[in-house]
């Protein structure tokens, strides 16, 4: 079962919301998904709430972030973690 870390869009309209999810490919965006890592809130100001222990734990099993979501995990040190690398390393290399 191919598994991935994606956003699944609420709120309002014109008022983004999103939780950061782990799903089944195979599932419609606004669809069931397995777990839950957080949220993010694009609106000002910038909210990124995400359980990094769980992300990583996700991503060890093989579960596929999409780009925006690899964008975020980056920014929570969860792809810094799951590589090993002190999140201050990971600051300097980029």
């Amino acid at each position: 079962m191919p598994v991935a870390i994606r956003l699944r869009r609420t709120g309002a309209k014109k008022r983004p919301f999103y939780r950061i999810v782990v799903a089944d490919n195979r599932t419609r965006l606004g669809g069931k998904y397995i777990d839950s890592l957080g949220y993010y809130n694009p609106i000002s100001p910038e909210q990124l709430e995400m359980d990094v222990d769980k992300a990583v734990d996700w991503l060890n099993r093989g579960a596929q972030p999409s780009d925006t979501v690899r964008s975020l995990l980056v920014k929570s040190g969860a792809m810094a973690k799951w590589r090993g690398i002190e999140p201050a390393a990971a600051e300097a290399a980029e």
